[in-house]
């Protein structure tokens, strides 16, 4: 159902440009039909339990283009013999990469070492409004995850995300429509993050509605027409004013962050016994 809901708000954008609703509709269940499978034969292949898939990228965040691939992101467990044994293997599975599909997961011992240090992604999966797959282990995580949450951290990443990006695809007079969406994500993320104190939602209208200035929004609005009706590769001129908006945020971000105390982390007591109740 969360699929679905999505790609009718990407539909939506692309009904204009006379974009086949119907068709879109088709090809997105028809792609979910076909990464549940690949879950299913994850599962069976690598012996382990899939306890939570979601999209994440571009299709998660709400302005995927007409090529954008299938980012798929799952936290795995395995049997407990695995854990009690000394010869450690690894603890990531690489599924898939080609141009439609990047398939690839986390361990569960890995995802709460990664939670305990409040690793920025583990709080997107979280939050992906496109859901392959979850579980009752993974509700019980996902109930105790934002005490993890460690603002600083959070700032501190999204940060230098949109300083990179910044610096590395949008200073020429050229520029690829989509990294504009690599330094905007993460800006009002900071500014969500500042003022909830949450970890930022994954859907970008949502960090747009609320945190951009209004008299940006007609120009990212005709960004997003542009990154979501054109290939990947797309490029065009340089949005000045919102690279000056850009480089305003980012200075004021830096001057803001390193002023911020730091966050209390918490203990390992509840991972620890999350983690063995896991494995029962």
């Amino acid at each position: 159902m969360e699929l679905i809901q999505y790609d009718q708000r990407n539909n939506a954008r692309h009904e204009h440009t006379g974009g086949n609703v119907v068709k879109r509709r088709k090809g997105v269940l028809k792609m979910r039909k076909l990464i549940i499978e690949k879950l299913n034969e994850i599962e069976e292949r690598e012996n382990v339990k899939i306890l939570h898939c979601v999209e994440s990228g571009s299709r998660a965040w709400g302005f995927a283009s007409p090529d954008s691939d299938y980012d798929v992101r799952f936290i795995y467990v395995r049997p407990k013999e695995f854990y009690l044994r000394l010869d450690k293997t690894r603890d990531v599975i690489e599924w898939q990469l080609d141009d439609t599909l990047d398939i690839n997961g986390w361990d569960i011992s890995k995802t709460l070492t990664l939670l305990h240090s409040s690793n920025p992604t583990l709080f997107e999966w979280n939050s992906s409004p496109i859901v392959y797959k979850t579980t009752n282990e993974w509700t019980r995580i996902s109930a105790v995850i934002n005490r993890y949450f460690v603002a600083k951290s959070g700032i501190y990443h999204y940060l230098s995300t949109a300083k990179r990006n910044y610096k590395e695809f949008l200073l020429g007079d050229m520029v690829k429509y989509k990294k504009y969406f690599y330094v905007l994500r993460p800006v009002l993320a900071c500014k969500w993050i500042l003022a909830e104190g949450t970890p930022p939602p994954m859907e970008f209208h949502i960090l747009m509605e609320k945190y951009l200035d209004e008299d940006l929004k007609p120009d990212v609005e005709r960004l997003l027409d542009l990154k979501m009706n054109s290939p990947e590769i797309a490029i065009g001129r340089r949005f000045d004013r919102v690279n000056d908006y850009l480089d305003n945020v980012i200075s004021e971000l830096d001057e803001i962050v390193a002023s911020l105390p730091e966050d209390k982390i918490e203990s390992w007591e509840e991972l620890n016994n999350m983690f063995l109740e896991i494995l029962k």
